[in-house]
Protein backbone atom coordinates (compact mmCIF):
# COMPACT_ATOMS: atom_id res chain seq x y z
CA UNK A 1 0.00 0.00 0.00
CA UNK A 2 1.64 3.36 -1.20
CA UNK A 3 1.45 6.26 1.01
CA UNK A 4 -1.31 8.43 -0.15
CA UNK A 5 -3.33 5.41 0.30
CA UNK A 6 -1.72 4.80 3.91
CA UNK A 7 -3.06 8.27 4.84
CA UNK A 8 -6.53 8.34 3.36
CA UNK A 9 -7.19 5.09 5.10
CA UNK A 10 -5.27 5.99 8.26
CA UNK A 11 -6.08 9.50 8.56
CA UNK A 12 -2.74 10.27 9.32
CA UNK A 13 -1.14 12.41 6.97
CA UNK A 14 1.69 12.00 4.29
CA UNK A 15 3.62 14.88 6.27
CA UNK A 16 3.54 13.03 9.62
CA UNK A 17 3.61 9.47 8.13
CA UNK A 18 7.28 10.63 6.71
CA UNK A 19 7.89 12.11 9.84
CA UNK A 20 7.40 8.78 11.86
CA UNK A 21 9.33 7.10 9.29
CA UNK A 22 12.37 9.66 9.99
CA UNK A 23 12.17 9.10 13.58
CA UNK A 24 12.27 5.10 13.25
CA UNK A 25 8.61 4.89 14.82
CA UNK A 26 7.02 3.50 11.15
CA UNK A 27 9.00 2.65 8.99
CA UNK A 28 7.32 1.03 5.83
CA UNK A 29 8.11 -2.93 5.23
CA UNK A 30 9.55 -2.00 1.64
CA UNK A 31 9.37 0.51 -1.35
CA UNK A 32 8.37 -0.31 -4.71
CA UNK A 33 10.73 -0.29 -8.41
CA UNK A 34 10.39 3.96 -8.16
CA UNK A 35 11.58 3.66 -4.74
CA UNK A 36 8.22 5.01 -3.33
CA UNK A 37 7.13 3.59 0.59
CA UNK A 38 4.83 0.83 0.18
CA UNK A 39 3.33 0.21 3.96
CA UNK A 40 2.26 -3.81 4.62
CA UNK A 41 -0.89 -4.78 6.86
CA UNK A 42 1.64 -5.02 9.64
CA UNK A 43 2.86 -1.32 9.09
CA UNK A 44 -0.39 0.04 9.10
CA UNK A 45 -2.08 -1.41 12.39
CA UNK A 46 1.65 -0.21 14.18
CA UNK A 47 0.51 3.22 12.65
CA UNK A 48 -3.07 2.70 14.34
CA UNK A 49 -1.61 2.35 17.61
CA UNK A 50 0.97 4.98 17.16
CA UNK A 51 -2.05 7.32 17.17
CA UNK A 52 -4.05 5.65 19.86
CA UNK A 53 -1.06 6.26 21.93
CA UNK A 54 -0.83 9.78 21.37
CA UNK A 55 -4.31 10.07 21.69
CA UNK A 56 -3.57 9.52 25.31
CA UNK A 57 -1.30 12.27 25.45
CA UNK A 58 2.39 10.37 25.03
CA UNK A 59 5.21 11.95 23.29
CA UNK A 60 6.87 10.49 20.04
CA UNK A 61 9.38 9.48 22.15
CA UNK A 62 7.65 7.46 24.66
CA UNK A 63 5.80 5.54 21.94
CA UNK A 64 8.44 4.82 20.37
CA UNK A 65 9.59 3.55 23.72
CA UNK A 66 6.20 1.51 24.34
CA UNK A 67 6.44 0.02 21.31
CA UNK A 68 10.38 -1.32 21.01
CA UNK A 69 11.21 -1.90 24.81
CA UNK A 70 9.93 -5.36 26.29
CA UNK A 71 11.01 -4.30 30.02
CA UNK A 72 8.55 -0.83 29.56
CA UNK A 73 5.81 -0.93 31.93
CA UNK A 74 2.66 0.88 31.09
CA UNK A 75 1.32 1.26 34.35
CA UNK A 76 4.06 3.95 35.59
CA UNK A 77 3.58 5.82 32.52
CA UNK A 78 0.09 6.02 32.70
CA UNK A 79 0.73 6.90 36.37
CA UNK A 80 2.53 9.95 34.71
CA UNK A 81 0.05 10.88 32.11
CA UNK A 82 -2.81 10.84 34.85
CA UNK A 83 -0.76 13.37 37.30
CA UNK A 84 0.41 15.38 34.34
CA UNK A 85 -2.85 15.82 33.10
CA UNK A 86 -4.59 16.58 36.74
CA UNK A 87 -1.91 19.35 36.57
CA UNK A 88 -2.78 20.76 33.57
CA UNK A 89 -6.74 20.58 34.34
CA UNK A 90 -5.84 22.08 37.70
CA UNK A 91 -4.13 25.02 35.70
CA UNK A 92 -6.70 25.73 33.28
CA UNK A 93 -9.25 25.89 35.84
CA UNK A 94 -7.80 28.37 37.58
CA UNK A 95 -7.57 30.46 34.25
CA UNK A 96 -10.87 29.69 33.42
CA UNK A 97 -11.77 31.26 36.70
CA UNK A 98 -9.61 34.31 36.18
CA UNK A 99 -11.36 34.89 33.10
CA UNK A 100 -14.80 34.62 34.60
CA UNK A 101 -13.58 36.61 37.07
CA UNK A 102 -12.37 39.23 34.25
CA UNK A 103 -15.79 38.68 32.96
CA UNK A 104 -17.76 39.37 35.99
CA UNK A 105 -16.30 43.02 36.07
CA UNK A 106 -17.91 43.61 32.79
CA UNK A 107 -14.17 45.42 31.93
CA UNK A 108 -14.78 48.76 29.41
CA UNK A 109 -11.02 49.77 28.90
CA UNK A 110 -7.70 48.11 29.26
CA UNK A 111 -6.90 49.51 32.41
CA UNK A 112 -9.29 48.04 34.42
CA UNK A 113 -8.38 44.36 33.20
CA UNK A 114 -4.78 45.10 33.94
CA UNK A 115 -5.65 46.32 37.91
CA UNK A 116 -8.10 42.89 38.27
CA UNK A 117 -5.45 40.84 37.13
CA UNK A 118 -3.06 42.66 39.41
CA UNK A 119 -5.50 42.04 42.30
CA UNK A 120 -5.75 38.39 41.51
CA UNK A 121 -2.05 38.13 41.35
CA UNK A 122 -1.66 39.71 44.96
CA UNK A 123 -4.32 37.31 46.42
CA UNK A 124 -1.94 34.44 45.12
CA UNK A 125 1.27 35.99 47.12
CA UNK A 126 2.47 34.07 49.93
CA UNK A 127 2.45 37.00 52.04
CA UNK A 128 -0.76 38.12 54.07
CA UNK A 129 0.17 41.11 54.69
CA UNK A 130 -0.01 41.71 50.77
CA UNK A 131 -2.87 40.44 50.26
CA UNK A 132 -4.82 41.98 52.65
CA UNK A 133 -3.18 45.63 51.42
CA UNK A 134 -4.63 44.33 47.80
CA UNK A 135 -7.82 43.84 48.86
CA UNK A 136 -8.02 47.13 51.08
CA UNK A 137 -5.94 49.67 48.94
CA UNK A 138 -8.50 49.04 45.59
CA UNK A 139 -9.47 52.62 44.34
CA UNK A 140 -13.31 53.44 44.47
CA UNK A 141 -13.69 53.39 40.59
CA UNK A 142 -12.79 49.67 40.01
CA UNK A 143 -14.97 47.24 41.30
CA UNK A 144 -14.02 44.00 42.34
CA UNK A 145 -16.02 41.31 40.89
CA UNK A 146 -18.43 39.62 43.73
CA UNK A 147 -17.52 36.39 42.66
CA UNK A 148 -13.34 36.90 42.82
CA UNK A 149 -14.06 38.22 46.40
CA UNK A 150 -16.19 35.23 47.22
CA UNK A 151 -13.48 32.43 46.09
CA UNK A 152 -10.75 34.27 47.76
CA UNK A 153 -12.83 34.25 51.27
CA UNK A 154 -13.37 30.10 50.56
CA UNK A 155 -9.14 29.65 50.32
CA UNK A 156 -8.63 32.30 52.19
CA UNK A 157 -7.12 30.88 55.97
CA UNK A 158 -5.22 34.49 57.50
CA UNK A 159 -8.01 35.84 60.12
CA UNK A 160 -7.27 39.41 59.19
CA UNK A 161 -6.70 38.72 55.44
CA UNK A 162 -10.35 36.91 56.10
CA UNK A 163 -11.99 39.38 57.35
CA UNK A 164 -10.94 42.13 54.59
CA UNK A 165 -12.19 40.09 52.34
CA UNK A 166 -15.82 39.63 53.42
CA UNK A 167 -15.68 43.10 54.25
CA UNK A 168 -15.26 44.30 50.78
CA UNK A 169 -17.33 41.36 49.07
CA UNK A 170 -20.48 42.50 51.60
CA UNK A 171 -19.85 46.44 50.36
CA UNK A 172 -19.21 45.33 46.46
CA UNK A 173 -22.89 45.25 45.87
CA UNK A 174 -22.44 42.03 43.67
CA UNK A 175 -23.84 38.53 44.31
CA UNK A 176 -21.74 36.50 45.51
CA UNK A 177 -23.90 34.45 47.40
CA UNK A 178 -23.94 31.44 44.82
CA UNK A 179 -19.93 31.30 45.04
CA UNK A 180 -20.47 31.10 48.84
CA UNK A 181 -23.14 28.46 48.19
CA UNK A 182 -20.76 26.49 46.66
CA UNK A 183 -18.62 26.49 49.58
CA UNK A 184 -20.58 25.36 52.18
CA UNK A 185 -21.46 21.50 50.78
CA UNK A 186 -17.11 21.63 50.60
CA UNK A 187 -16.01 18.33 52.44
CA UNK A 188 -13.56 20.37 54.46
CA UNK A 189 -15.13 21.49 57.13
CA UNK A 190 -12.88 24.95 57.08
CA UNK A 191 -13.98 26.19 53.79
CA UNK A 192 -18.09 25.75 54.87
CA UNK A 193 -17.18 27.51 57.97
CA UNK A 194 -15.45 30.83 55.64
CA UNK A 195 -18.35 30.32 53.61
CA UNK A 196 -21.22 30.70 56.05
CA UNK A 197 -19.11 33.29 57.78
CA UNK A 198 -19.24 35.62 54.94
CA UNK A 199 -22.77 34.88 54.19
CA UNK A 200 -23.41 35.61 57.02
CA UNK A 201 -22.15 39.09 56.61
CA UNK A 202 -24.22 39.47 53.80
CA UNK A 203 -27.22 38.03 55.11
CA UNK A 204 -29.64 40.34 53.66
CA UNK A 205 -28.60 39.46 49.85
CA UNK A 206 -31.15 37.18 47.68
CA UNK A 207 -31.06 33.77 48.73
CA UNK A 208 -28.80 34.24 51.98
CA UNK A 209 -31.13 33.94 54.33
CA UNK A 210 -32.10 29.90 53.06
CA UNK A 211 -28.23 29.21 53.04
CA UNK A 212 -28.10 29.75 56.47
CA UNK A 213 -30.99 27.76 56.99
CA UNK A 214 -29.64 24.62 55.31
CA UNK A 215 -26.32 25.13 57.59
CA UNK A 216 -28.21 25.14 60.57
CA UNK A 217 -28.21 21.27 59.66
CA UNK A 218 -24.22 20.75 59.00
CA UNK A 219 -22.29 18.25 60.55
CA UNK A 220 -19.88 20.99 62.06
CA UNK A 221 -21.06 22.76 65.52
CA UNK A 222 -18.87 25.87 64.45
CA UNK A 223 -21.04 25.82 61.18
CA UNK A 224 -24.19 25.68 63.32
CA UNK A 225 -23.01 28.22 65.40
CA UNK A 226 -22.18 30.71 62.62
CA UNK A 227 -25.64 30.08 61.03
CA UNK A 228 -27.44 30.60 63.71
CA UNK A 229 -25.95 34.12 65.22
CA UNK A 230 -26.88 35.47 61.98
CA UNK A 231 -30.39 33.90 61.80
CA UNK A 232 -30.97 35.01 65.20
CA UNK A 233 -30.14 38.53 63.70
CA UNK A 234 -32.66 38.48 61.24
CA UNK A 235 -35.07 37.32 63.85
CA UNK A 236 -35.49 33.66 62.23
CA UNK A 237 -37.01 31.64 64.74
CA UNK A 238 -35.27 28.82 63.36
CA UNK A 239 -31.89 29.61 64.86
CA UNK A 240 -33.61 29.28 68.62
CA UNK A 241 -32.18 25.48 69.80
CA UNK A 242 -28.82 26.32 68.21
CA UNK A 243 -28.49 29.92 70.09
CA UNK A 244 -29.78 28.22 73.63
CA UNK A 245 -26.96 25.29 73.02
CA UNK A 246 -24.69 28.06 72.42
CA UNK A 247 -25.28 29.43 75.85
CA UNK A 248 -25.57 25.96 78.01
CA UNK A 249 -22.09 25.11 76.29
CA UNK A 250 -20.50 28.44 77.19
CA UNK A 251 -19.47 29.61 73.02
CA UNK A 252 -19.98 32.93 72.32
CA UNK A 253 -22.62 32.71 74.48
CA UNK A 254 -22.96 36.57 75.17
CA UNK A 255 -23.81 37.14 71.17
CA UNK A 256 -26.55 34.03 71.44
CA UNK A 257 -28.04 35.52 74.53
CA UNK A 258 -28.39 38.78 72.36
CA UNK A 259 -29.66 37.00 69.11
CA UNK A 260 -32.10 35.34 71.50
CA UNK A 261 -33.00 38.95 72.94
CA UNK A 262 -33.39 40.65 69.31
CA UNK A 263 -35.67 37.01 68.80
CA UNK A 264 -38.14 37.51 71.99
CA UNK A 265 -39.13 41.01 69.87
CA UNK A 266 -41.65 38.72 68.48
CA UNK A 267 -44.07 37.64 71.34
CA UNK A 268 -44.29 34.31 69.23
CA UNK A 269 -40.38 33.82 70.15
CA UNK A 270 -40.33 35.07 73.10
CA UNK A 271 -42.85 32.32 75.73
CA UNK A 272 -40.48 29.61 73.54
CA UNK A 273 -37.68 30.73 74.09
CA UNK A 274 -38.28 31.58 78.02
CA UNK A 275 -39.14 28.20 78.05
CA UNK A 276 -36.37 26.51 76.29
CA UNK A 277 -34.08 28.58 78.81
CA UNK A 278 -35.94 27.41 81.71
CA UNK A 279 -35.95 23.34 80.72
CA UNK A 280 -31.83 23.94 80.85
CA UNK A 281 -32.38 25.18 83.96
CA UNK A 282 -34.03 22.27 85.33
CA UNK A 283 -31.55 20.18 83.15
CA UNK A 284 -29.69 17.47 85.87
CA UNK A 285 -26.96 18.11 84.11
CA UNK A 286 -26.31 21.96 84.34
CA UNK A 287 -24.17 22.76 86.73
CA UNK A 288 -23.36 26.00 88.04
CA UNK A 289 -21.56 27.90 85.46
CA UNK A 290 -24.10 27.03 82.61
CA UNK A 291 -27.02 28.17 85.40
CA UNK A 292 -25.46 31.24 85.82
CA UNK A 293 -25.28 31.49 81.82
CA UNK A 294 -28.43 30.74 81.57
CA UNK A 295 -29.70 33.46 84.26
CA UNK A 296 -27.82 36.30 82.21
CA UNK A 297 -29.21 35.19 78.93
CA UNK A 298 -32.97 35.76 80.67
CA UNK A 299 -31.79 39.27 80.91
CA UNK A 300 -31.60 39.92 77.28
CA UNK A 301 -35.23 38.49 76.44
CA UNK A 302 -38.60 41.23 76.03
CA UNK A 303 -41.23 41.10 78.33
CA UNK A 304 -42.11 39.93 81.64
CA UNK A 305 -41.91 35.94 81.47
CA UNK A 306 -38.03 36.34 82.06
CA UNK A 307 -38.44 38.51 85.08
CA UNK A 308 -40.74 36.55 86.33
CA UNK A 309 -38.60 33.75 85.95
CA UNK A 310 -35.72 36.19 87.44
CA UNK A 311 -37.54 36.61 90.58
CA UNK A 312 -37.94 33.05 91.16
CA UNK A 313 -34.16 32.36 90.59
CA UNK A 314 -33.10 35.03 93.60
CA UNK A 315 -34.56 32.50 95.60
CA UNK A 316 -32.63 29.38 93.70
CA UNK A 317 -30.90 26.40 95.76
CA UNK A 318 -27.57 27.45 94.22
CA UNK A 319 -26.32 30.62 95.66
CA UNK A 320 -24.49 31.97 93.48
CA UNK A 321 -27.02 31.24 90.87
CA UNK A 322 -29.65 33.43 92.88
CA UNK A 323 -26.89 36.12 93.74
CA UNK A 324 -26.68 36.68 89.85
CA UNK A 325 -30.27 36.50 89.30
CA UNK A 326 -31.02 39.13 92.19
CA UNK A 327 -27.93 41.20 90.68
CA UNK A 328 -29.64 41.28 87.04
CA UNK A 329 -33.18 41.84 88.37
CA UNK A 330 -32.06 44.90 90.41
CA UNK A 331 -30.02 46.17 87.58
CA UNK A 332 -33.65 45.81 85.26
CA UNK A 333 -35.50 47.77 88.07
CA UNK A 334 -32.90 50.37 88.01
CA UNK A 335 -33.11 50.77 84.04
CA UNK A 336 -37.18 50.92 84.32
CA UNK A 337 -37.01 53.44 87.02
CA UNK A 338 -34.62 55.45 84.49
CA UNK A 339 -36.76 54.65 81.68
CA UNK A 340 -39.62 55.99 83.60
CA UNK A 341 -37.42 59.41 84.98
CA UNK A 342 -36.86 59.86 80.87
CA UNK A 343 -40.42 60.11 80.11
CA UNK A 344 -41.55 62.70 82.85
CA UNK A 345 -38.80 64.98 81.90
Amino acid sequence: MLIGDVARRSGVSTRMLRHYDALGLVRPTGRTVGGYREYSAGDVRRIFHVESLRSLGLSLRQIGRALEDPAFTPSSLVSDLIRQTEDRLAREGELLERLRAIDASAPTDWPRVLRIVELMRELDSTSAARRQQAVLAQPEDVPIPAELLAGAVLTESDPHVAGALRWALARSGGDGVATLHAGTHAPDAGVRRRAVLAIAEMSEAPGAVEVLMNALGDADTTVRRHAALALGRQGEAAAVPTLVAMVVEGSNDVDAAEALGTLSLDPANADRITTALVDELAAPTADSATRIRLTQALVELTGTTGQEVLCQLTHDDDSAVALVATALLGLLREQSLDHRADDHS
